[in-house]
């Protein structure tokens, strides 16, 4: 049974910084209440100092989650899912299932920037062994049906096997996505690509580390 509950979400841990404030020192002719906050600035010859230019904090790198550095094979499964997970079913594909048929171990394999091939190494129901990669490709059915992923032959040349991965804002998961189309859960048509134009992505998805990737070489 696939690790298919565990997440990888990346927790964000935001650390407060407390200022406190300091007291003044008076002289012995008269004592002044404790200071509440911090003086602008002293007035000691009466002019108003210029201000100090702030240089902006130069943004902390972004590290590349585990599961998405092509090391890391994965199950994926919709965030609002429930005992299902994604699967390159036996008549190749991609669905959802909720048993162990199909190849349910993925390896997003980076490309550039955010887009990735995604491999599965293994066989109808998990097989053993690593065997030969079948990668997540764009099919157009045409006849006004949707667009769907299927198993094919790995190219990093397939412009239809560039998958784009990136971090969902609502949640913890990620949006996957082809040339602007994303993958969602259709109630008619099962896992679906689809333009969403103004609209805000439908599905986002966990992966869930389930261990090395197979040796490539």
């Amino acid at each position: 049974m696939r690790k298919w509950s565990a997440g990888v979400g990346l927790a964000a841990l935001a650390v407060g910084v407390a200022g406190c404030g300091g007291t003044s020192a008076t002289d012995g002719g008269s004592a002044s209440p404790t200071a509440t906050r911090t003086p602008i600035a002293e007035a000691t010859t009466g002019e108003v100092p210029a201000p100090t230019a702030s240089v902006p904090a130069s943004p902390a790198p972004t590290a590349t989650p585990a599961v998405l550095s092509g090391t890391r094979q994965v199950t994926i499964t919709r965030v609002d899912g429930f005992e299902a997970g994604l699967s390159l079913t036996d008549d190749g594909r991609l669905a959802e299932v909720d048993d162990d048929s199909g190849r349910q171990l993925f390896v997003p394999t980076p490309l550039s920037g955010q887009n990735f091939l995604i491999r599965s190494y293994r066989g109808t129901g998990g097989g053993p062994g690593a065997g030969e990669p079948v990668c997540w490709q764009v099919r157009n059915p045409g006849g006004s049906q949707p667009l769907v992923v299927e198993g094919a032959a790995c190219r990093q040349d397939e412009p239809r096997q560039h998958f784009t991965i990136s971090a969902a804002d609502a949640d913890e998961g990620f949006l996957i996505s082809n040339n602007s189309a994303y993958l969602r859960t259709s109630r008619e048509s099962g896992l679906i690509l689809e333009e969403l134009g103004d609209a805000p992505p439908a599905s986002s998805f966990r992966f869930n580390d389930n261990g090395p990737a197979p040796d490539r070489n």
